[in-house]
């Protein structure tokens, strides 16, 4: 193991794992986005547009993602639509996770007893009123495990947007090994970061489940 070389090689590591922050920080608030959008039209919207979500949402959930990322960089080009790498990645990994988070948010709210909503209803509360105190409040614990989850995954499959020459944690580290020659002490070194990220993200999701669901464990039985 020749420490020297991770020392050498921890700026443009850094870098790149900054890189692949900010572009799965964006990844991820599209992907709630449209995810929330999609959850939304599953349940309320007409049948029409409810067949069209689930399509896609089928055809998505088959595919995978590699080939989501191949279509956007190299097959919609013949067709006259271009992204920039940092763009198609994005767009990869919004449209490839927001149908896990549309089934996750759905079912959260469809596990909701009905006798909530027509309480809510008798309480004479406004539909906004309603998701902001009575819905939200019970099923965001119930979706914060499952979203950190797809969280921690869309981090992971990042990497696979280093094959587009998008320049994050897993390009920096090819780049890495290209100058030094030294692929042992970057891959372990790139092992270990995704690790203690993903671990801090798990360690929050439990602490602020624990903090939600405080109210059942004073509750009396």
């Amino acid at each position: 193991m020749d420490w020297q070389v991770i020392f050498t090689a921890l700026p443009s590591l850094a870098e790149g794992m900054a890189a692949t922050l900010q572009l799965c920080a964006v990844a991820a608030l599209c992907s709630l986005l449209w995810g929330s959008i999609m959850a939304i039209g599953l349940m309320r919207a007409p049948a029409f547009w409810q067949r069209l979500l689930r399509f896609y949402s089928a055809l998505t959930l088959a595919l995978p993602l590699l080939v989501v990322i191949y279509l956007l960089y190299f097959v919609l080009p013949e067709y006259g639509v271009t992204f920039s790498s940092p763009q198609v990645g994005v767009l990869a990994l919004t449209l490839y996770y927001a149908p896990y988070i549309a089934q996750v948010i759905r079912s959260a709210i469809a596990a909701l007893p009905r006798s909530q909503w027509e309480a809510s209803r008798v309480l004479g509360l406004s539909r906004t009123e309603q998701l902001r105190d009575v819905v939200l409040p019970q099923t965001l614990p119930q979706m914060l495990s499952p979203l950190i989850g797809l969280l921690i995954g869309l981090i992971k499959d990042s990497a696979l947007l280093s094959i587009v020459s998008v320049q994050e944690f897993m390009y920096a580290a090819r780049e890495g090994i290209s100058a030094t020659y030294a692929p042992l002490e970057i891959y372990l070194t790139v092992a270990v970061c995704y690790w203690v990220l993903n671990s801090l993200l798990d360690g929050l999701a439990r602490r602020l489940e624990f903090r939600m669901t405080r109210y059942r464990r004073i509750m009396p039985h």
